[in-house]
């Protein structure tokens, strides 16, 4: 079998496809720093981040949001949420593995969405001024930052619906 040229970042696979109307640009998000790791393209990156074996990656908070840090070295994971701002927003319909069959883009978990927010749980390797050393990235050099949170607790209590 002959290999396959990657396919472009915004391209179209067969059966994939678009909205045709433009999305409202109604929310205001501010980017509270920017993450460096090693992959320049998205073609590159890991799937899944590797919390152990995968390589350390920084994260630059703007100075103002320092101070936010505070108690954060109690915490060994975090959760970050991050703007995947390379990625195409009018898909519907997409083939994730190039195989042909197409799913909703709201029933996978590919980085081309609506509002292409992604989340990945990272162990803290060191913190220095506004300046974080973690494992278990999986986005391009240069993705903005949205949040930090610690890892979440697992939930206690009754978990049904109130509206139920």
């Amino acid at each position: 079998m002959m290999p396959q040229a990657p396919l472009d970042w915004n391209g179209l696979r067969p059966g994939e496809i678009v909205t045709e109307s433009q999305m409202a640009q109604d929310a205001t998000v501010q980017f509270i720093g920017t993450i460096y790791t090693p992959w320049a393209d998205p073609h590159a990156c890991p799937k899944w981040g590797d919390e152990v074996d995968g390589p350390v990656c920084w994260i630059n908070l703007h100075p103002r949001w320092q101070p936010a840090l505070k108690g954060i070295l109690a915490k060994d994971r975090l959760q970050l949420l991050y703007w995947l701002h390379l990625a195409r927003r009018d898909l519907l319909q997409q083939s994730p593995r190039s195989d042909g069959e197409t799913l909703g883009t709201f029933a996978i978990r590919s980085p081309l969405r609506p509002n292409p927010i992604a989340s990945s749980h990272v162990r803290v390797i060191a913190i220095e001024g506004p300046l974080l050393s973690v494992r278990g990235l999986d986005c391009v050099n240069g993705t903005p930052l949205l949040d930090i949170k610690p890892e979440g607790a697992a939930l206690k209590g009754d978990l049904s619906c109130p509206c139920a």
